[in-house]
C-alpha cells in the first residue's frame, strides 16, 4: 500500500516543529528563571513555584540596581569600550581581510597561518604578555589598554571571517570598475564593502560580544573601580558569605538587552554572513 508523499511531508514538518519547540523551551526557560529571580522579594534564589511571575513580585532589585549601585557607570564603561572595539575590529578586519584575499605578497601564507594559530590557544595564555606589555607602554588600568586587548583577541577570527567572505566576491567586479577608471580605494569602499555587509555584520557582532561580556581579561587589566565594566561590576554582588541574587539577576537581564537588540538589528545580514563567509578559505 503506497503512502501519500504529501502526508509524509506534513508529518515530518509537524515533528520538526515539535522538536524545535522543545529545544526552544530548553533554551528560553533558564532566561525566564533569571528574570523570575530578579522579581522575587527577599532576595530569594530557590522557590517551589514554577510561575514566571512569582508571588509578591516587585521591581525593588531593578530600583536598587539603578539608583543605589554604580550600575550606570559600569554600563557607560562597557558601552564606550565595546563601541571602540567594534569600530576598530570592523575597520581592521575589513581592510586586513581584503588584503589577504586579493593580494599575493611575501609572508602571506605564514601570516594567515600565524593568525589562525592564535585561535588554538585560550585567552588566559595571553594575559601575562598583555599585562607586561600594557604596563611598559603605560596603558595598564585604562580604557585604551582594555580596548587594545579586546581588539587583539577578536581580530584573528574576524580577519579570517572577512577574508573568507571576500573570496566569494568575484574579482571581475573590481576589474570592470578599474577599467572604467575607478581607483582601487574607490572600488573597495563603493563596490566591495557594500557587498560584504553580511560579513561586516558578523564582525561587528563578534567584536561587540568580545568586549561586552568578557570578564577574565578585564579582571586582570582593570583595578580602578571607576573603570569597571559590567561583568566586573556584577561580580561585586557576590561575596564569600552570600550572593545578592536579586541584584545579580536584574543586572544579568539588563546586560542582555543591548546584545539582543544588536542581534535583532543585524539579523537580516547574519545568516548569509555566517554561511557565505565559510565557503572558501
Amino acid at each position: 500500500m503506497s503512502r501519500n508523499p504529501r502526508s509524509l511531508s506534513a508529518k515530518g514538518k509537524v515533528a520538526a516543529h515539535i522538536i524545535l519547540m522543545i529545544f526552544t523551551l530548553f533554551a528560553i526557560y533558564p532566561v525566564l528563571q533569571v528574570f523570575s529571580i530578579s522579581l522575587r522579594p527577599g532576595d530569594r534564589l530557590l522557590s517551589k513555584s514554577l510561575a514566571i511571575i512569582p508571588e509578591g513580585a516587585n521591581l525593588q532589585s531593578y530600583y536598587q540596581l539603578f539608583y543605589e549601585e554604580p550600575f550606570l557607570r559600569w554600563m557607560f564603561n562597557s558601552i564606550v569600550i565595546s563601541f571602540f572595539v567594534t569600530i576598530f575590529g570592523v575597520a581592521l578586519a575589513a581592510t586586513a581581510g581584503y588584503a589577504f584575499s586579493r593580494y599575493r605578497f611575501r609572508g602571506r601564507s605564514a601570516s594567515l597561518l600565524g593568525i589562525i594559530t592564535t585561535q588554538m590557544f585560550p585567552v588566559t595564555m595571553l594575559l601575562l604578555p598583555l599585562f607586561i606589555m600594557l604596563i611598559k607602554i603605560g596603558l595598564y588600568d585604562s580604557y585604551i589598554g582594555l580596548i587594545v586587548a579586546y581588539s587583539a583577541t577578536a581580530l584573528p577570527f574576524t580577519i579570517w571571517q572577512m577574508k573568507g567572505y571576500y573570496d566569494t566576491i568575484p574579482y571581475s567586479l573590481e576589474e570592470a570598475a578599474m577599467m572604467d577608471g575607478a581607483s582601487p580605494l574607490y572600488t573597495f569602499y563603493r563596490i566591495i564593502l557594500p557587498l560584504a555587509l553580511p560579513a561586516l555584520a558578523i564582525t561587528a557582532l563578534f567584536s561587540f560580544m568580545a568586549a561586552w561580556s568578557e570578564y577574565l581579561v578585564a579582571a586582570v587589566l582593570i583595578q580602578d573601580r571607576n573603570l569597571f565594566t559590567l561583568p566586573l561590576g556584577l561580580k561585586l554582588f557576590q561575596s564569600n558569605m552570600e550572593v545578592a541574587w536579586g541584584l545579580y539577576s536584574a543586572g544579568a537581564v539588563v546586560v542582555s538587552i543591548p546584545v539582543v537588540l544588536l542581534f535583532i538589528f543585524l539579523s537580516r545580514w547574519l545568516i548569509s554572513g555566517l554561511t557565505l563567509g565559510s565557503v572558501k578559505g
